[in-house]
């Protein structure tokens, strides 16, 4: 493992690849392959959410390789002229954790949160992924919600 750091940029167009490896990152982190990475969308597609003003996606790079990420979407609100962040997914590799990479994806979305006139970034995590809540309690304050699926026909 190399012991260079990592390095934050934000993807756009042109993209789509390391936005592929980002899913792979997100399918492996998550032990969720089948998800992410069976069914991938289309370069287009992904190119298409790449060039969107309402998809932020941030990988984590060291030595040319994805070693996390977070995907995120603006949320624009209808009842003042702002928006709000969602984290939708944020992942390590487990071999990078404990290295400060998550809190510097959230550190790098944070100003572009503000750059984008957002007033808050919010992400939900699961009640049994201590490591998540714990960042999240450390960075954050926190709301006890319920989170309801409703199906579409």
């Amino acid at each position: 493992m190399s012991h260079r750091s990592p390095f934050i940029r934000q993807l756009g167009p042109g993209d789509a690849a390391v936005l592929r490896r980002l899913l792979d990152t997100f399918g492996e982190v998550f032990e969720d392959v089948e998800t992410y990475t069976r069914a991938q969308p289309r370069a287009a597609y992904l190119e298409g959410l790449l060039r969107s003003d309402h998809f932020i996606a941030l990988a984590a790079l060291q030595d040319g390789a994805v070693i996390g990420g977070l995907a995120a979407y603006e949320l624009r609100k209808f009842e003042r002229e702002r928006s709000e962040i969602y984290i939708y997914d944020l992942a390590v590799a487990a071999p990078h954790r404990r290295r400060g990479i998550a809190t510097g994806l959230i550190t790098h979305l944070k100003t572009i949160a503000k750059a984008r006139g957002a007033y808050v970034i919010f992400v939900q995590a699961d009640v049994t992924d201590p490591a998540a809540i714990a960042l999240y309690t450390k960075l954050g304050s926190r709301e006890e919600v319920l989170h309801f699926d409703i199906a579409v026909p």
